[in-house]
């Protein structure tokens, strides 16, 4: 991480620790049964009808943690300064859940968070999804097909936010050279690799979409761009930010000063938000 990146990064930590006794927390609320099926909650103080995002951790499907600093941290202190209301979600991680059980448990989440928005001081009707590499993958594939998230009871939501994802084009992925990771999460069946990638998926009724991609990954900025010229066929607002940063400092630097999260701020303000 560069110099002024570094110390974007820490004034952001230092804003969010001066603040974080204005601020609750509300940590491992059930939105589902499961042990991992839990959310955590950051909201300012006196928030009232506060937009909010719904962030959905990295860690390849197969791993990970809501309350991650990278996952959390600048992004709770930048959006809560500005009156936002941020979500942590945990999510059942493969063997126990394969990616389209994922996808689900994200939008049960989501749904949950839409019923008890109020209790926080946040909005129901003006909801963001946000996910990081394998969560960006999973949120991606709700925004690509809006369906898979109203069976579990989610209304649609404003827009999406996908954070490098882990995989847009699941089948083209899975036909090129990969990681042995992928096989075990997406298997060997094309019709399901279909199932669960947002390119095949996309519908016409997506709602607006941002991808941000690493230009310092081979596949990443390709995939994107191929999916948001299929979007554009279909009428789907979608847009593609590169970004020269690597994968995880897209996730860990986003909320800090700079370019980056005004580019994904004015995606924001160009949904209706501030």
């Amino acid at each position: 991480m560069n110099n002024w990146r570094r110390a974007g990064w820490l004034l952001c930590l230092m804003a969010f620790t001066a603040s974080a006794g204005a601020s609750e927390v509300l940590r491992d609320l059930p939105y589902g049964d499961a042990h991992a099926q839990r959310l955590d909650v950051y909201r300012p103080e006196r928030a009232h009808d506060a937009p909010i995002i719904v962030m959905v951790h990295g860690g390849a499907w197969m791993f990970g943690d809501k309350a991650n600093a990278a996952v959390v941290q600048p992004k709770a202190a930048h959006w809560e300064s500005t009156g936002y209301v941020f979500v942590s979600v945990d999510n059942r991680l493969w063997p126990d859940a394969d990616p389209l059980e994922q996808a689900k448990d994200v939008a049960t989440a989501l749904a949950y968070v839409q019923h008890h928005a109020r209790e926080w001081g946040g909005d129901p009707s003006r909801v963001v999804l946000m996910g990081h590499s394998a969560g960006a993958h999973l949120v991606a594939l709700l925004d690509a097909s809006p369906r898979l998230a109203e069976r579990q009871g989610a209304r649609r939501w404003l827009g999406t936010v996908s954070l490098d994802a882990g995989a847009i084009d699941v089948p083209a992925l899975m036909g090129a050279p990969h990681a042995n990771f992928y096989d075990r999460v997406f298997g060997r069946d094309p019709g399901y690799w279909r199932s669960a990638s947002p390119f095949d998926q996309l519908s016409r009724d997506a709602p607006p979409l941002l991808l941000v991609c690493s230009s310092r990954r081979t596949a990443s900025c390709p995939h994107n761009h191929a999916f948001a010229e299929r979007a554009k066929t279909l009428g789907v607002q979608t847009t593609v930010i590169e970004v020269p940063l690597s994968h995880g400092d897209i996730n860990a630097t986003l909320g800090a000063p700079g370019d980056y999260t005004g580019r994904v701020d004015a995606f924001l303000h160009g949904l209706g938000l501030p």
